[in-house]
């Protein structure tokens, strides 16, 4: 394997053979090391390796996933024919309280997997957002919380209660808020290989 200088993982630099990045998953945990080669896409984590040639990729699934101690996290969920499902985060921890975001390292590996997945000529299905039925269930809960939390607020207007409704409507506005990023970004969808969607990818900065 030719050497190449690692792209480090909030780096954006696109090397024309190999493209690396590598996140820690857990805190505890070692890192996942993955690296794009000509031909195909290599892991390691710690004593384990793996090789996936491109045209053996049978899915690709990005979608937003945020987590309690980061709210702006992405998330690649790879499929293989040959190996495990890999899952590349755009966020990694650094401490106990603390998690670091590699949004441009990630957009970069992510958008760059995507092209040359899609180049090799296999039968892979790429794939955007929440899997469709977990989706629409998901919709239907966030409706009705929704409504009840209005009801609520209308409830304690109609009994002078300024101060609950107050805080009830400001509840509901942060929910409302990020709730609908969510769904927003994670509507299901099939996209093309050389057009990943924006919704599930992070900002450029």
């Amino acid at each position: 394997m030719k050497e190449v200088p690692e792209a480090g993982p909030g780096d954006s630099s696109i090397d024309a053979a190999d493209i690396a990045y590598a996140y820690k998953p857990s805190l505890v945990g070692v890192p996942l090391e993955l690296r794009l080669m000509r031909d195909a896409l290599e892991w390691r984590k710690g004593l384990a390796v793996g090789r996936a040639p491109y045209d053996r990729i049978r899915r690709i699934r990005l979608g937003f996933r945020p987590q309690t101690m980061q709210n702006h996290r992405f998330l690649a969920e790879v499929w293989t024919a040959d190996g495990p499902k890999l899952q590349i985060a755009s966020t990694s921890w650094k401490s106990l309280v603390e998690q670091e975001r590699f949004d441009e390292g990630y957009r970069a590996f992510v958008t760059e997997l995507c092209r040359r997945t899609g180049a090799a000529g296999g039968q892979t299905l790429f794939q955007a957002g929440s899997p469709v039925i977990l989706y629409w269930l998901g919709v239907i809960v966030f409706v009705g919380a929704s409504l009840a939390l209005a009801g609520l607020v209308i409830r304690a207007l109609q009994q002078a209660a300024w101060g609950g409704g107050a805080f009830i409507a400001g509840f509901l506005a942060f929910f409302l808020w990020q709730a609908g990023a969510f769904f927003r970004r994670n509507r299901p969808g099939v996209f093309r290989p050389d057009a990943v969607p924006d919704a599930v990818l992070p900002r450029r900065r």
